[in-house]
């Protein structure tokens, strides 16, 4: 899950969401900021133009006394949580809803009433000299106080849901991206494992720059495909022009053999000659099987094919040539019949190209084993050997036609045995595996 997560944070649509995010974010704080200086300076100004003209009702009044009598009798009617009105009357005499005292914290509203209660707030105030005593009006702040609470919602309210909806949109996109991002990595993945044959699926709802991308790995796929068809034809028809040669050549060898007589070094010679000649062929006829099954022509032959007797058979066959070479081989058939549909000598073949490998290339005392087995309604057939297996880094490359190991090449073949048993393994719709041992190689087919 972690990792997922942090691979949706590495891709491209949510950082680029998360940009869009945070610009949009930074303006629209820039705006509301803005927004609400402007707001409340004009509060401030309506406030400072409401002092002024309530100052400028009271001088009308024509001397103190009036000025008294017409605070004492606005104050009745006015809450002093909104306005405070404050007269110090010349001879010292207080009158209004509320006093402004200070002390050592700053200025404070005091209520006139008996408890004195002290007004909570912000308020602002104005005072005048008025025919010899103290004029005070003050207004208070609160409505400028909750401007800010205002412009929290506002922003709460227009900002977070499109923080949510931009990331979520960022998240989806990424997510759409990294599926098909999967498609063109899972065909690249193929191709690298050897099937040219994988494309691709462009769909026409991706994007154009995800379209042309898959298009051009189709176009790539495409040119190697043809490529390795064109080679694949090549050696198949040099395999198959020089038979026939190779074939009369190993006709007048034999006829030769006849009237040289074998102890001599004239007979000698002929029969190192006739080897060569049987190794050569066997390599045109490997090759010629494996272009066969390559081009998929096997296939119209396909029969249900008995695994669990295939094995058995083969078990048998070369149990008096492992017993010969020292070897143990040992055969681990279920009961239960298991059947595939396929081409019988094909895939005999291909059990006994692995165990005569095993019985090759492992020393003397060896153990062999060849199983069958079913595995989520797939068939598996297993041969492993405890002999010295082969490096990791060589496993890929022993499937390519004609490659050796170094240590292989002082004993009989020609490096077309694996070639083909990858070959009808595919033919068959089914998986190759060379896995270790430990110690040793163990060749996994699934089918």
């Amino acid at each position: 899950m972690k990792a997922r997560l942090a691979q949706l944070w590495r891709s491209m649509p949510v950082r680029l969401a998360l940009l869009l995010v945070l610009l949009f974010s930074t303006v629209s704080l820039l705006s509301l900021a803005a927004s609400y200086a402007v707001t409340q300076n004009s509060f401030e100004a309506a406030i400072r133009a409401d002092l002024e003209q309530d100052i400028a009702g009271f001088r009308a009044a024509p001397n103190a006394g009036a000025v008294a009598l017409l605070v004492d009798a606005e104050s009745r009617d006015t809450d002093p949580s909104r306005i405070v009105l404050s007269y110090i009357s010349p001879n010292g005499r207080l009158f209004g809803n509320g006093a402004i005292a200070r002390d050592d914290e700053g200025y404070h509203i005091v209520s006139l009433t008996q408890d004195r209660a002290e007004y909570d707030g912000a308020y602002l105030a104005l005072t005048i000299p008025l025919y010899g005593g103290q004029l005070t009006v003050a207004r208070s702040r609160a409505q400028i106080e909750a401007l800010g609470t205002v412009f929290l919602n506002i922003l709460l309210i227009s900002l977070l849901p499109t923080v949510l909806i931009a990331l979520s949109g960022g998240l989806y996109l990424a997510r759409r991206s990294k599926r098909h991002v999967e498609v063109i990595g899972h065909t690249l993945d193929d191709l690298t494992d050897g099937d040219l044959a994988a494309r691709v699926s462009v769909s026409p709802n991706w994007a154009d720059d995800m379209i042309r991308i898959g298009n051009k790995v189709n176009q790539m796929a495409g040119a190697q495909e043809a490529q390795m068809q064109m080679v694949r034809q090549v050696s198949s028809d040099i395999a198959h022009d020089l038979k026939t040669p190779i074939q009369r050549v190993a006709v007048h060898l034999d006829d030769l053999a006849r009237l040289v007589p074998p102890e001599t070094e004239g007979g000698i010679l002929l029969e190192k000659a006739q080897d060569e000649v049987t190794g050569i062929a066997s390599v045109f006829q490997s090759l010629l099987q494996i272009a066969s099954v390559e081009s998929g022509s096997p296939k119209s032959h396909f029969q249900p094919v008995d695994l669990n007797q295939l094995c058995l058979t083969f078990s048998e066959v070369y149990e008096p040539a492992a017993t010969a070479s020292n070897h143990s081989l040992i055969a681990e058939v279920p009961l239960e019949p298991i059947k595939v549909k396929g081409d019988k000598n094909l895939l005999g073949q291909v059990i006994a190209n692995l165990v005569e490998n095993a019985l090759r290339h492992t020393p003397e005392g060896s153990r062999i084993s060849l199983s069958l087995k079913t595995q989520d309604e797939h068939a598996v057939i297993e041969v492993a050997d405890n002999g010295a297996g082969i490096p990791e880094a060589e496993r890929e490359k022993v499937l390519r036609r004609l490659y050796r190991l170094d240590a292989s090449r002082n004993t009989p073949g020609n490096g077309l045995g694996l070639s083909l048993v990858e070959g009808v393994v595919k033919l068959h719709g089914g998986t190759l595996q060379l896995l270790d041992n430990a110690p040793g190689l163990k060749v996994r087919i699934v089918i």
